[in-house]
Order: C-alpha cells, then sequence, then structure tokens
C-alpha cells in the first residue's frame, strides 16, 4: 500500500453533505493519516421553503461529527441552492468554483462523476473542471472522479457516461472509519437493501478491492494527472 502524502493540498467537492464519505471517505481517512491537508467543499444548501431550516442545521451538524472521524481539516462552504443548480447562470457556479480552487490551490482534486443521474453532480463536476482548467501553474495535479452510491448507478447506462474506474484506493486500514464517518449522517442512513445502508458501502467497498486483489477500496476515474 503506498504511502498517499504525495497528494499534497487535497480539495474534495461535494455537492451535498455525505457525498464526500460516500465516494471517498476511507482515501480521506489515509490522506490526513498521513499528513495531507483535506479540504471538503460542501457545494449545496438546502434552502426554504424546500428545505426545512431545521433539517439544514442537522445535516450541517451531521458533517462536522462525520469529518472529525475522518479528520478533515476544514470544510468550506459554497450555498448555492441543493437541487437547483440548473436555476443559476453557468457564470454564477463557476465563479463560485474558480474562487474557491484559486483559495485552496489544491495539488490534487476529487470530484463526482459527470455521468451522476443528480443534476446537481453534473454541475459541480463541470464547474469544478472549469476552475481547474490549464491556464496557470497552480492548476491541480490530480483531478480523480468518485462514485456516489445511489447517483453514480441510476443514470442510464450505455446512454449516459458509464462510471469505468482505472483508478483504485486501498482502504482496508479505514474502511471502519468511512462506516463511522457515514452512521453520523443519521438523516441520511437507509436500511438494507437500499444503497444508502451500512451493509452496502461496505459490500461496495469489498467488491472494489477484490477487484484489485484487496480486502476494501474506493475505485475513481482518472479525469487528469501530472506527474
Amino acid at each position: 500500500m503506498s504511502d498517499l502524502a504525495h497528494f499534497g493540498t487535497v480539495l474534495v467537492i461535494a455537492p451535498h453533505p455525505d457525498d464526500e464519505i460516500l465516494g471517498c471517505g476511507g482515501t480521506m481517512a489515509r490522506l490526513t493519516d498521513a499528513g495531507n491537508r483535506v479540504v471538503v467543499a460542501v457545494v449545496t444548501k438546502g434552502q426554504a421553503p424546500a428545505f426545512d431550516p431545521a433539517f439544514v442545521a442537522q445535516v450541517r451538524d451531521e458533517l462536522a461529527a462525520a469529518h472529525n472521524v475522518i479528520g478533515v481539516n476544514e470544510v468550506r462552504f459554497l450555498d448555492l441552492p441543493a437541487a437547483a443548480m440548473d436555476t443559476l447562470a453557468g457564470a454564477t457556479i463557476n465563479s463560485a468554483f474558480d474562487t474557491l480552487v484559486r483559495d485552496i490551490q489544491p495539488d490534487t482534486m476529487f470530484v463526482p462523476f459527470i455521468g451522476d443521474i443528480h443534476t446537481d453532480h453534473q454541475l459541480a463536476f463541470t464547474g469544478a473542471m472549469v476552475a481547474a482548467r490549464p491556464r496557470n501553474a497552480t492548476i491541480p495535479l490530480r483531478i480523480f472522479a468518485y462514485e456516489t452510491l445511489s447517483e453514480t448507478n441510476w443514470y442510464a447506462p450505455g446512454i449516459t457516461p458509464a462510471f469505468l474506474p482505472n483508478l483504485y484506493i486501498e482502504i482496508s486500514a479505514t474502511i471502519d472509519r468511512k462506516l463511522a464517518a457515514f452512521r453520523c449522517f443519521s438523516s441520511q442512513v437507509r436500511d438494507f437493501p437500499d444503497e444508502r445502508s451500512i451493509r452496502a458501502i461496505e459490500a461496495l467497498a469489498t467488491l472494489r478491492g477484490a477487484a484489485v486483489y484487496r480486502d476494501s477500496a474506493e475505485a475513481f476515474m482518472v479525469i487528469r494527472q501530472i506527474e
């Protein structure tokens, strides 16, 4: 198992609270253990009347607890409207991501997959990629797309983009922390066979691990890598 210290400063783009734990919680735990600075950017916030403010506050408390388990160094909130990013001008979204990436200057960036069924995920991917365009020397050297249970596999395989991983990060030593972090999201945890159940999350990690002869892993698509 290789050291991930060379990933440097890491920025994880989470369209909604819990996406980052589902997609790369075990990897984030490995990174913080290695001494990397890990910043999570939560892109959206539920807006009234569609979302109860009390519920929004609860989820943010759950997020803080989950990040404490993982050891996240910092969280940024972009506060774009949840489930309504498609109502915003592209310039508004791109500006928010541009400011974020310029400020953090990440060496490595984890982003949601462009083929996710949720429009917020698609627009978060696009906004992050616009901000990370190779137009200066401080661009992210690595951009990896993660998979999110109940989002990445629910679109229309064969018609929409398919998640075809070509990077596996072993999380055998951190899978328990990933599961503990997701348990912090009591508002989101479901009973099996729902995909957002602890059993399903663990099963995916086992499947991804077995694909590369490891106990547990998280899978990614390499979008860009400069070494």
